[in-house]
């Protein structure tokens, strides 16, 4: 029974091999090919991983997921799909990344990629604690576990084959400023923003060199979005006209800086890999500053209830006054974006960059 079950994971494999090195051919350049896509990060990239695990940062109920897949609520933070998913579809591998921890889950989208993300995590390990989430050594370990399926599935040469030509996402940072660090008085009494965003960027450096070590090779960061102008922010933050926090942004620019610094430096000591900086922050200032340009007429306010606070279990099917028309809104949530504008944004950052992950 045990080998028929080998034989049939290696015939996967194998169909799987060939398929995509017929697809991925056609548009990614020098006729690379993509065997699979993996995701590490927060809420941004989590396709429900926190189904699984005890926490409150959920969302896999209504409205959540009104316009995924004949209105399924999976746990993706948004009203359909998320970078994630996009992501997996512009490198040519499939439409939807699965999360791990999915019961559900197939030989195929093993062995085609997996989200490891779990919404809440940060690059502080104090901001996963505080959530009761996994935290970026959580989602590692994760991988490792991942890499002993594959290598009992198909051996250890394919498996390797797969990890060293597959694409690696990491998207997260946001929750350490906007949560750890300005809403609770953790880290404030140990560091100023200048000192925290040097220790997040330390963190950050640790685990791309974790992902390296691992057998990552074509590695993307996204850096952290214009959180201060997410609809949360501005209400609790900006004021009485709710404008977009400084203090967020400031912190957002400067741990980017810090960030590209640090991947410019692990470029240099790992010549035999890529690591690819994602500018998102000043593409989504953009969508935000010049809505119209992108098909949008809300920027201040969420799709969900109010528009002004409501995320996870606050936005809910009681939630009041959730608009209709969520692709006028760049904001699903009060902190997380549209479908809609997910799909611009992921557009403006990614299209010009595919090329440096090869």
């Amino acid at each position: 029974m045990k080998s028929l079950f080998h034989h049939e994971l290696i015939c996967w494999c194998s169909f799987i091999a060939i398929l995509l090195q017929h697809v991925s051919s056609v548009n990614l350049p020098n006729n690379e090919t993509v065997p699979a896509v993996f995701v590490f990060g927060d809420s941004l990239v989590d396709p429900g991983n926190n189904n699984y695990i005890t926490t409150i940062i959920k969302c896999n109920f209504p409205p959540y997921g009104r316009d995924f897949q004949g209105g399924n609520p999976t746990g993706r933070f948004s009203n359909g799909v998320v970078p994630s998913d996009i992501i997996a579809e512009k490198f040519e591998v499939k439409k939807i990344l699965p999360a791990y921890l999915d019961p559900n889950l197939q030989l195929q989208d093993l062995l085609t990629g997996v989200s490891f993300a779990s919404g809440g995590a940060g690059y502080d390990p104090l901001t996963s604690k505080i959530m009761s989430v996994k935290s970026l050594s959580d989602q590692l370990e994760w991988f490792k576990e991942y890499k002993k399926k594959m290598e009992e599935a198909v051996g250890r040469k394919n498996m390797t084959l797969i990890i060293s030509k597959s694409i690696y996402i990491v998207c997260i940072g946001s929750d350490d400023i906007a949560n750890t660090y300005a809403q609770t008085p953790f880290r404030r009494v140990q560091y100023d923003i200048p000192s925290y965003t040097d220790f997040m960027a330390s963190k950050a450096s640790k685990f791309l060199q974790e992902l390296y070590e691992e057998g990552g090779r074509r590695i993307g960061v996204f850096n952290i979005p214009v959180i201060g102008c997410v609809p949360s922010q501005r209400t609790l933050n900006g004021g009485l006209f709710r404008e977009c926090s400084n203090t967020s942004n400031n912190a957002a620019r400067l741990f980017n800086t810090k960030l590209y610094f640090k991947m410019k430096t692990l470029q240099r000591n790992y010549s035999d890999a890529k690591f690819v900086y994602l500018d998102c922050y000043n593409p989504f200032m953009e969508m935000i500053q010049n809505p119209s340009k992108y098909g949008f007429n809300e920027t201040k306010k969420g799709c969900c209830g109010t528009g002004n606070i409501e995320v996870g279990i606050l936005c809910n099917r009681f939630s009041m006054n959730t608009c209709s028309n969520p692709s006028d809104y760049v904001f699903w949530d009060s902190y997380h974006p549209t479908e809609k504008a997910y799909y611009a944004l992921s557009t403006l950052v990614l299209d010009n960059k595919i090329k440096d992950f090869f």
